[in-house]
């Protein structure tokens, strides 16, 4: 068992970056996993090819794990936005959303529903875009038969109550949850969801193509796999006959040859976290967020994501009256941060250093001081 302080050693990422919520840079064991793995394909031996191929069980195990699931319902995807699909598409009657979610989740329904006329999307209005239990409460009714929300909404970096929103939608309905955002520095209640998708690109420090989505009991009973390729047929790979999708929730995939080097990345990065405990990471992050906050409440800078720790993650959004200049006192001076559509987003994590900080600090003072 690692400790935080282990963990915190393995972010060598240079001062100034704060956009984790955008990209995770890539932990240095991930990167040696990486370049391994791509070595041991390279050789051609078999018994090479297979034990790259191996790491696919073993991210699937660790997820399993972190998800609180059973290994056979968890499955390795290319993006969290193919998991979304892959449950969308399945599924037949209005599914609940905010329009303001990150793109993945709209897109989807909009698709599914213009594709086969059996999805409708159902809109949901929410105060700042948060996805409350009152507003989903509100708005459920008798053709909804599922919600499709951001555990931690990529914009404000509200963090939604999972089991919360359980009670609003009740035991017939399905729980379809984005984790992004979350996955690995909260320590979520996953097991009040159906469906979980994530991707380790982000604060895992994985890298692209780490996709994966879980797919509890009821939601494998309700979504039928439309988007099942020959990877998620009974028996694995039949040739001349097509067999009916696998039973477990494999269904939900199309083919795997594309997941060997990131199942790598994915279980290097997984291990990471496991190591020290998710409540560990969450607890380090959230008093890297706090500081931020502090900063920008210092200098007067508006905060819109919710203060209360347990209703966020690692995003810090900011609304000043010129989000703009903002997002150039912060780029001149090395920080990294998303300045989109009024908002300054501001992600620290765990590995975030004081000089990190202290140069954010100086450009909000000197933000502060052209308003003055």
């Amino acid at each position: 068992m690692g400790t935080i302080d282990d963990f915190r050693a393995t972010f060598a990422v240079e001062p100034g970056y704060l956009n984790w919520a955008a990209f995770g840079p890539l932990s240095p064991a991930v990167r040696d996993e990486a370049l391994a793995d791509l070595e041991l394909l390279g050789t051609g031996r078999t018994s090479s090819i297979a034990h790259v191929a191996e790491r696919e069980g073993e991210a699937r195990a660790l997820l399993s794990r972190l998800l609180g699931a059973a290994d056979d319902e968890v499955t390795l995807q290319p993006s969290s936005t193919y998991g979304l699909m892959h449950a969308v598409y399945g599924l037949a009657g209005g599914i609940l959303a905010s329009p303001a979610e990150f793109p993945s989740i709209p897109t989807a329904i909009t698709r599914a529903a213009d594709a086969f006329g059996l999805v409708h999307p159902q809109w949901l209005s929410a105060p700042h875009g948060f996805v409350t239990p009152d507003a989903v409460a509100e708005a459920v009714d008798d053709e909804t038969v599922a919600l499709a929300v951001s555990h931690v909404d990529f914009r404000t970096g509200y963090r939604a109550d999972l089991r919360a929103l359980r009670e609003a939608i009740g035991p017939d309905r399905l729980l379809i949850v984005d984790a992004v955002q979350s996955f690995g520095v909260v320590d979520a209640d996953w097991q009040a969801a159906d469906v979980v998708c994530g991707h380790g690109y982000k604060w895992l420090r994985a890298g692209r193509g780490t996709g994966f989505a879980w797919f509890g009991a009821r939601a494998r009973a309700r979504i039928a796999p439309v988007l099942s390729g020959f990877r998620g047929a009974e028996g694995g790979m039949t040739v001349d006959a097509v067999p009916m999708p696998a039973s477990s929730a494999q269904a939900y995939t199309v083919s795997g040859a594309d997941a060997l080097v990131g199942a790598g990345a994915l279980a290097v990065a997984l291990s990471e976290i496991e190591a020290v405990g998710v409540d560990a990471v969450e607890a380090a992050l959230s008093e890297r967020t706090e500081r931020v906050i502090e900063i920008a409440q210092r200098h007067d800078i508006p905060v819109v994501t919710p203060l209360d720790p347990a209703r966020r993650a690692g995003v810090v959004a900011l609304e000043p009256e010129n989000a703009a200049a903002l997002g150039a006192e912060l780029a001149n001076r090395g920080v990294a941060v998303t300045a989109r559509a009024g908002t300054v987003r501001v992600a620290p994590h765990v590995g975030t250093d004081d000089e990190t900080l202290g140069l954010f600090e100086e450009a909000c003072a000197a933000f502060a001081q052209q308003r003055s």
